[in-house]
Parts: C-alpha cells; sequence; structure tokens
C-alpha cells in the first residue's frame, strides 16, 4: 500500500507546523481528517487555526473535520472521536502530535508549565491511545504514530530541562507499552521524530531565530507518509528517525527541506549529530 486513499486520520496539534503539513501530504491522497486542536482564533505568534488548516486540507484534496479539543480533557476527546466516527465511518489512524515545550532547567520551570507538559504530552498521547484503540482494532491497517523520541538516558538530555525531556520520555514509553500489548492484534504502534531542528512557530517562540537552522515540516510530512502506508503488523515498536525513513525508501537529496539553504542545519534534541 503506497497511498492514504479513504483512510481516516485523527491528528492532535493539526491546525499548524507538523501535524498539519502531516494532514495535508495525507489530504493529497484523499484522505479524511480529523483536526483535533484548540486554535479557533488566530495568534501573531503561532498562525493558523483548525479552521484555516481544514481550509487548506480540503484543497489539498481531502475531507476534513474540525473539531475544538484540548487534548487534556477525556471528554473533549471521546466526543470528538466519535464525531469523526460518525462522519467517516471509523479510524485507521491515530497521529500523536500535540506537544507542548518549555526548556528550562528545574528551577526556571513553573509548576503551572510542569503541568502543562506532562498534561497535553503524557496525558493526552495516553487518553487519545485510549479512546481510538477500539476504532483503530477495526480497521484494516491501523496505526497510531507519536512524535516522541528515542530515549537515551545520557544526562546531558536532562540537565537543562529535565521537565521536558522527562515528559517527551514518557510519551515514547507509552509507544513502547502500546506496541507490546497491541502487537497480536496488528495495530502498528511506532514513534517518528525529526534528526534536525524543524522550523515551526512553536520552535520560533521556544528558541527565537532557530527555524532558519532547520527543515521544513514535510519532511516530518513524507516520513509519516512511508510509515503510515506500510503495513501495520510487521511496523510495530520502531522509533523512526524522518531522515533515515526517507533514506531507506531511496530519497538521499534533502536540500528542498533545507529552510536557509547553505546554512549549517542544527542537529533536534535526543539525536546525536552521526544519527542518520
Amino acid at each position: 500500500m503506497d497511498t492514504l486513499q479513504g483512510k481516516t486520520l485523527f491528528i492532535t496539534g493539526a491546525s499548524r507546523g507538523i501535524g498539519k503539513a502531516i494532514a495535508l501530504r495525507a489530504a493529497r491522497d484523499g484522505a479524511n481528517v480529523i483536526i483535533a486542536a484548540k486554535t479557533t482564533e488566530p495568534d501573531p505568534r503561532l498562525p493558523g487555526t483548525i479552521y484555516s488548516a481544514a481550509e487548506e486540507i480540503r484543497a489539498a484534496g481531502g475531507k476534513a473535520l474540525p473539531l475544538v479539543v484540548d487534548v487534556r480533557e477525556e471528554e473533549q476527546v471521546a466526543a470528538a472521536i466519535e464525531q469523526g466516527v460518525a462522519e467517516f465511518g471509523g479510524i485507521d489512524i491515530l497521529v500523536n502530535n500535540a506537544s507542548a515545550i518549555s526548556l528550562t532547567n528545574t528551577q526556571s520551570t513553573s509548576m503551572k508549565r510542569y503541568d502543562l507538559m506532562m498534561d497535553i504530552n503524557v496525558r493526552g498521547t495516553f487518553v487519545c491511545a485510549k479512546h481510538c484503540i477500539p476504532h483503530l482494532l477495526q480497521a484494516s491497517n491501523p496505526h497510531i504514530l507519536t512524535l516522541s523520541p528515542p530515549i537515551d538516558l545520557n544526562p546531558k538530555w536532562f540537565a537543562r530541562h529535565a521537565a521536558y525531556t522527562t515528559s517527551k520520555y514518557a510519551m515514547s514509553m507509552i509507544v513502547h507499552g502500546l506496541a507490546a500489548q497491541l502487537a497480536e492484534d496488528g495495530v502498528g504502534v511506532n514513534a517518528l521524530w525529526p534528526r534536525t531542528a524543524i522550523a515551526t512557530a512553536a520552535l520560533n517562540v521556544a528558541m527565537p531565530g532557530g527555524a532558519k537552522y532547520g527543515r521544513t515540516p514535510d519532511i516530518m510530512a513524507d516520513a509519516a507518509h512511508q510509515i503510515l502506508t506500510r503495513k501495520s503488523r510487521t511496523t510495530n515498536g520502531n522509533f523512526f528517525i524522518d531522515e533515515a525513513v526517507l533514506r531507506d525508501s531511496g530519497i538521499t537529496d534533502f536540500s528542498h527541506y533545507q529552510v536557509t539553504p547553505g546554512e549549517e542545519l542544527m542537529i533536534d534534541l535526543f539525536v546525536e549529530p552521526g544519527h542518520a
């Protein structure tokens, strides 16, 4: 299978950035996308709403259902999933993309920000999976893809931002657990993480000016598409890196993804420089 035509994706945080890029790539195949995100009004720092994303998805050839969802609220998640199933007849793919970030050390991380990262990154990933699984079990090639890194316990990944690292690694632990739980049911549960920084509005907020040293979200979208079109029964329990996924599919030129041609790329968190 090399297309997502007719498949229904439930994507958290799909109003902008990587989530929207994954949605648009699926839309070009003719997929259905449930946009589960909070933004209904534009923010100057973080442009894009669930409604503008829906317009782009439809223009790209897909169907879209924009729903206001705070992934911290179980009732909202459950209701959105049921609305999506009623609209499209089921759910084939869950993409856990929604995430909060604060690259601050322990003293500088407020408990409000700590709770936000744990609630969105960890609880959100868990609750979306919990409520999607019954529908995924009815799908012909079901996948859960979570945007979280391979777990590396090198202290350097904890020293500067222990709270954020803990939240992202907890997402990866959920991937690990679900992959084992759902293997016999044929659900492919995997994680995807970028080798380099990805130029999103969220990156510019967390690291002003950092986007120019990165790649566009399209590289993650193309890598996600490669994973989600594979057979779910034989694609399970992997912690993929975007560049490696694309190399495996025969792509060797990544220059068109680069935001600033000729600029040295910034290697992303949790990835060693030589990892490709």
